[in-house]
């Protein structure tokens, strides 16, 4: 009979992570559609071909290499589609805490969860670099970022692992990053920015007085739906990050986690369209879009630990700051066409800062010291490897290409062509 109900929680537990790993791969969708509707027309069909083939790649080098990085356990996962059952349960037969101690879950669920994080981490740096980069220069630095720069980063904060002479930052600093504020979202916004760094701004964002023009994206309400699939995604990628759900306690974890961060989403977007309104005295679409983003991002680092009143609270500081992040990167002509760096990186570093209000058990100096590793280690090595591939083939499309349009030059279609006259 006990045999039986440790059974039934392996299953329990193993399910919901498998569906919120759905949720996070669902995020996906979110992202190509957020891109695609804060870019040009002329550029849709190489935002959403970026998105779609990083999601391959992601789980793919993941597979081949990162995880063994991240976690070890063999490349290539040898042997994680076989189960021992009988080894299963003597886990738990052994074990005096019974239904309250650490999950135990299927090897294989543990890594399709792990896999779609990586997927989200490479979207970041779609969106930031779009417009104007080489489709496939991009895809080369997405083998190394999932298959290196983000599984070592990873290793620090949740693999428990030396890498590079590093120690684990959960072991010696006591930092927290519960679902990725850092681990995920600085990480990617930190590769984002020395890309757009190397790469430049796009054709006549910025005059020669330094005059910001004005982009305007080809499709809101396609960014906005992509914005509610992240938001829903969301729930996947922090609740699923509670790791169980087969007693009393995680449950009651996982049902706070939502709640922090759905408030904390909310907070964001009120936060955002009150700085938009009294800066431009307009309720500016894409900023509101932005600021609900943040508020996730920042609400990531910690969401089971915050009153729901102090995540509204870190939501709405977030959603504030990024408008302020998008307008001080146009001062420093640093051109971010989705907001994704100011989103993902400042208010990254924003939700693990916050973390110790709540958490009694870290200390900002360990989170500032975390956040610091984590975007040092992130930009260093991406700006090694931009620089590369920039020496060897060039960042940019041709300024002709760029007129044109990506689609044209990188994909040879595009997505709207009944809005062209072409012969």
């Amino acid at each position: 009979m006990e045999n039986n109900i440790f059974a039934l929680q392996y299953a329990l537990d193993t399910f919901y992570f498998l569906i919120a790993g759905a949720f996070v791969m669902w995020m996906a969708a979110g992202f190509a559609m957020l891109e695609a509707g804060l870019v040009r027309s002329k550029n849709t069909a190489e935002i959403l071909t970026k998105n779609v083939v990083l999601y391959a790649l992601a789980c793919t080098l993941y597979l081949a290499v990162g995880y063994q990085i991240m976690y070890g356990g063999g490349y290539f996962l040898s042997g994680i589609t076989a189960l021992d059952t009988d080894a299963v349960l003597a886990q738990f037969a052994t074990r005096e805490d019974g239904f309250s101690g650490a999950a135990i879950y299927s090897a294989a669920a543990d890594f399709f969860f792990q896999a779609v994080f990586v997927a989200t981490c490479m979207s970041i740096v779609s969106g930031a670099i779009a417009e104007r980069m080489k489709l496939w220069v991009f895809l080369v630095f997405a083998i190394v970022m999932t298959g290196l720069i983000y599984p070592v980063s990873g290793s620090w904060g949740w693999g428990g692992k030396e890498v590079f002479g590093l120690y684990s930052l959960t072991e010696n600093l006591a930092f927290k990053d519960f679902a990725g504020s850092g681990l995920v979202h600085l990480v990617g916004a930190s590769a984002a920015l020395a890309g757009v760094i190397l790469l430049g701004p796009r054709l006549g964002k910025y005059n020669e007085r330094g005059e910001v023009r004005a982009i305007p994206g080809a499709n809101l309400p396609l960014a906005t739906l992509g914005t509610f699939i992240l938001w829903f995604g969301w729930f996947g990628f922090n609740g699923g990050s509670v790791l169980k759900l087969g007693d009393i306690n995680s449950a009651h974890s996982v049902a706070v986690v939502f709640l922090n961060t759905n408030a904390a989403a909310a907070g964001g977007l009120l936060g955002a369209l009150i700085i938009s309104y009294l800066k431009f005295r307009k309720a500016d679409l894409t900023m509101i879009l932005n600021g609900a983003l943040a508020g996730l991002v920042a609400i990531t680092a910690s969401p089971d630990t915050p009153t729901p009143v102090l995540a509204v609270l870190i939501g709405l500081v977030a959603g504030g700051l990024v408008v302020f992040s998008i307008l001080l990167m146009d001062k420093f002509k640093l051109d971010d066409p989705v907001g994704a760096i100011s989103v993902h990186g400042v208010a990254g570093i924003l939700g693990l800062l916050v973390v110790p209000l709540s958490a009694t058990e870290t200390t900002f100096l360990g989170q500032l010291i975390g956040a610091t590793t984590l975007f040092v280690w992130a930009f260093a090595a991406s700006f090694v490897v931009w620089w590369i591939l920039r020496k060897l083939f060039g960042l940019r499309v041709s300024a002709n290409d760029e007129y044109q349009g990506a689609d044209i030059s990188e994909c040879g279609i595009e997505a709207y062509p009944e809005f062209t006259n072409r012969t």
